[in-house]
């Protein structure tokens, strides 16, 4: 039932005219995608890049299978390795800003991953759809925890209230 948590972070451009690497850092800072181990890379958003560059080349070449990136590859990107993307990767999925998919190639079923998007703001749009209805879905269960901590107070004030039954009767007698 527990899935992994979203850190969202508000993190700013450090300059006026940020360049396309300096974005997809904050990006990837912003969306809690960033290695959280101190010492670790700092290149994560070359993997962002990447899966970018490759979804605009594919739609340029009408070939589908140019938008994918296997682990190896964006490890190399990244400059860790293939395990380590690997612990990385289920916080992409999470978000649904890639998506795993296979195709073949010269006779091999090659897996990997792909950005979840015709463009990058399509991946965020939908990044942005799943942290939304994890919120929504936390303010749900805000509100019935509220209910049921009211109608549980409602009730042990009604038990406490009425007499049990039959001292009434035993009373009056």
């Amino acid at each position: 039932m527990a899935r992994r948590a979203f850190y969202l972070t508000n993190a700013e451009p450090s300059s006026t005219n940020p360049d396309s690497k300096e974005l997809a850092e904050l990006l990837i800072v912003r969306m809690g995608l960033s290695p959280r181990k101190t010492g670790s890379t700092d290149q994560m958003h070359k993997v962002l890049l990447e899966l970018y560059e490759r979804t605009k080349l594919a739609a340029k070449e009408k070939k589908p299978e140019l938008a994918v990136l296997t682990v190896e590859e964006m490890g190399n990107h990244a400059s860790i390795s293939r395990q380590t993307m690997y612990d990385y990767l289920k916080r992409w999925i999470d978000y649904d800003l890639i998506s795993k998919t296979t195709y073949i190639y010269e006779n091999k079923v090659i897996v990997g991953y792909k950005l979840n998007g015709v463009t990058l703001e399509n991946a965020f749009d939908k990044a942005a759809v799943r942290i939304k209805n994890n919120v929504d879905q936390t303010l749900k269960l805000a509100r019935d925890l509220q209910n049921t901590i009211k109608k549980e107070k409602i009730s042990e004030t009604m038990k406490s209230k009425d007499p049990t039954p039959g001292t009434e009767i035993n009373q009056n007698i």
